[in-house]
């Protein structure tokens, strides 16, 4: 999950940006404009969903550069999960009927039926794909930032240098089960243990961050780095700890999961996957090759 811009003053939830600062301007090139249905693409959806001609799909919507409301006036998303989804929904001839839905909540969703397909910069973990199917899309991970004038670390390498930190995440990420999964490191080692505290607003997270009520927070390399550039945020990127194939999520054995990896990799062989990637400048998380629920990178 993403993290909104940050400032001294309050965040309006509304938009996802910091009440009273001004938001970074989104990308407003559209370059997906040219794309087109591919017949032979469409070819591997089920007869159902060809005939219907839409799919529902829950997007988590939380700040850029991955998906995030550009202003308080609109409900429309902008974002590199929101270009590729529409990309590839376009080759498909499908019509993405998007609901915006909370983070934690859309993984479980997908298996009642509720919705065909999630995004929110999952990482596509070994305990998710128990129950959850992927087709990944890009290459994030998980990294840490402090406020701007803490100078108490440098680089995070070992969960064992949080001991005695208080640690911000949002609900029900990655980040929250690395951190409660390796509790015993600092009292195997004798020393007092980080507490983690978990969100489910992201502008509550970074708030406190702001306010000194946690010490370093958790979430994507992606999204901590646009932040850390960000001179409003008051934020410094500790850099990146692991990292994690990032993927569209469907229900366990969905038969909309070839169709969607061979319209990415469609996308990566025209050129439009790298056009996106720069609109967002994310280009070091691009991928080679779609793949469909790979083991966790470790």
């Amino acid at each position: 999950m993403l993290l909104p811009v940050l400032a001294a003053c309050g965040t309006d939830p509304a938009s996802g940006q910091v009440a009273g600062a001004p938001a970074a301007p989104a990308p407003s090139d559209d370059v997906t404009a040219s794309l087109g249905k591919s017949a032979a693409l469409a070819e591997l959806l089920p007869e159902d969903v060809r005939t219907r001609g839409s799919l529902r799909i829950a997007s988590s919507v939380g700040a850029p550069p991955s998906a995030y409301l550009p202003n308080a006036s609109s409900r429309r998303p902008v974002g590199l999960d929101i270009d590729i989804a529409d990309a590839a929904g376009k080759l498909l001839g499908l019509r993405l009927e998007r609901e915006e839905a909370g983070f934690e909540t859309i993984l479980p969703a997908l298996g009642s039926g509720k919705y065909d397909l999630g995004t929110g910069n999952f990482g596509v973990t070994d305990e998710r794909r128990k129950t959850i199917d992927f087709v990944t899309y890009i290459n994030d991970g998980q990294g840490f930032a402090v406020a701007k004038d803490d100078r108490s670390l440098d680089k995070v390498t070992s969960l064992g240098q949080l001991c005695g930190k208080t640690v911000g995440v949002s609900a029900g990420t990655t980040f929250e089960a690395t951190l409660n999964a390796q509790k015993s490191v600092c009292a195997d080692a004798g020393r007092k243990p980080y507490t983690v505290k978990v969100y489910s607003e992201n502008g509550t997270l970074l708030t406190s961050l702001q306010q000194g009520r946690v010490d370093v927070v958790m979430s994507t390399i992606n999204g901590l780095r646009y932040q850390a550039a960000q001179p409003a945020a008051g934020v410094r990127f500790l850099g990146e700890f692991h990292r994690l194939d990032v993927g569209f999520a469907f229900k366990k054995g969905s038969p909309l999961l070839k169709a969607f990896q061979a319209a990415v990799n469609e996308l990566i062989s025209d050129g439009t996957y790298d056009r996106i990637l720069k609109k967002w400048g994310t280009g070091d998380s691009a991928i080679e090759e779609s793949q469909i629920s790979p083991p966790e990178q470790h």
